[in-house]
């Protein structure tokens, strides 16, 4: 098995860019680093500037009903007093698309929302939980916890039992955390303030992993248009070998054919499919196809780079295509 600064000193190619008189036109006409864009030719072909527009338009609203405090036919009874219309989701049984809003209340300050019943969720966000889908005979690691939202989802999917170690390396965000856990009724949880690669020095197994890896937020661009000239490409460099460090950590702390859920709220295949070719090239990790979730398989091969064919199990969401921010999210399981 090679360090990661031996595989990531391998595959620096990836890493290096050179934008095409296309891509430095469209990203003028669109907004982004011309970087950016020659990546997204690499990946979307043609349909380029499909996703540029895109990433113009508000994202629908969606929420998780929190069946830990309410039964969901319930929960549609109340928010329909109140003018709101909710379109059930086809592959997730407990989340819920916002058709139509009121003016008021907002969807955020209900007495519903306040006591829990719901949580404001992406439909992306909601799939590395239900993926994972933990059980009451788990150990669960949540990897980088804050806000909360995937926390609460496999709370939920537990029905409070088990047990879940939610750790989250900053501490100001731990306020968000405790006030979701507590709003939810999330009874299952412990918090612990750390950076989770360094549990790789204590003597503790866990049976499923989340890891929900901090990244560059790069599918997020139609809720927060600066990150359209955020992210250069020596972050996506530094940010690549701290994700490879925490999966790595995963696998350590991760029991024999134990369940690990990768996922990020990101497009970039240097954060995404570069990661879990690792874990299955160097790991020796096993990738696991998603199934009834609509998604795109894993990139192949990206700025001249071929990866493992494993990562095709893997899925990838877009707001041209499937209507949610862009999202990645991969199942591993330890041989």
């Amino acid at each position: 098995m090679s360090t990661i600064d031996s595989y990531i000193n391998e595959y620096k190619e990836l890493f290096k860019y050179s934008p095409t008189l296309r891509a430095k036109e469209l990203s003028i006409k669109y907004g982004f680093l011309d970087y950016m864009v020659e990546r997204y030719l690499d990946i979307f072909k043609e349909k380029t500037e499909d996703f540029l527009e895109s990433c113009s338009y508000p994202l629908i609203k969606s929420i998780r009903c929190n069946t830990l405090k309410i039964e969901c036919n319930e929960l549609i009874r109340r928010l329909d007093e109140k003018g709101f219309i909710l379109d059930r989701v086809n592959w997730i049984n407990y989340g819920f698309i916002v058709r139509e809003r009121p003016k008021k209340p907002s969807l955020g300050s209900t007495l519903e929302y306040m006591e829990g019943y719901y949580y404001i969720q992406s439909l992306s966000s909601m799939v590395p939980a239900e993926v994972l889908h933990p059980s009451k005979d788990d150990i669960v690691l949540d990897m980088a916890a804050a806000p909360g939202s995937k926390t609460t989802q496999m709370a939920q999917l537990m029905n409070n039992e088990g047990l879940i170690i939610a750790v989250e390396k900053f501490r100001s965000r731990i306020k968000s955390l405790m006030s979701n856990i507590n709003r939810l009724g999330v009874s299952n949880t412990i918090i612990v303030n750390m950076d989770a690669r360094d549990l790789i020095y204590h003597n503790i197994n866990f049976s499923k992993i989340l890891l929900d890896a901090p990244c560059s937020g790069e599918g997020l661009i139609p809720e927060d248009p600066q990150r359209r000239t955020r992210t250069k490409p020596e972050d996506l460099y530094k940010l690549s070998l701290v994700q490879l460090q925490l999966l790595y950590t995963a696998f350590m702390l991760l029991q024999d054919n134990g369940d690990l859920v990768y996922s990020t709220c990101s497009i970039a295949p240097e954060e995404n499919e570069f990661i879990i070719n690792y874990a299955v090239e160097e790991l020796g990790m096993k990738t696991v196809k998603i199934d009834k979730i609509p998604g795109d398989e894993g990139i192949t091969e990206f700025n001249g780079i071929k990866f493992s064919n494993d990562v095709k199990n893997c899925i990838r969401l877009y707001p041209h295509k499937h209507k949610t921010e862009g999202f990645f999210i991969c199942h591993l399981k330890k041989k």
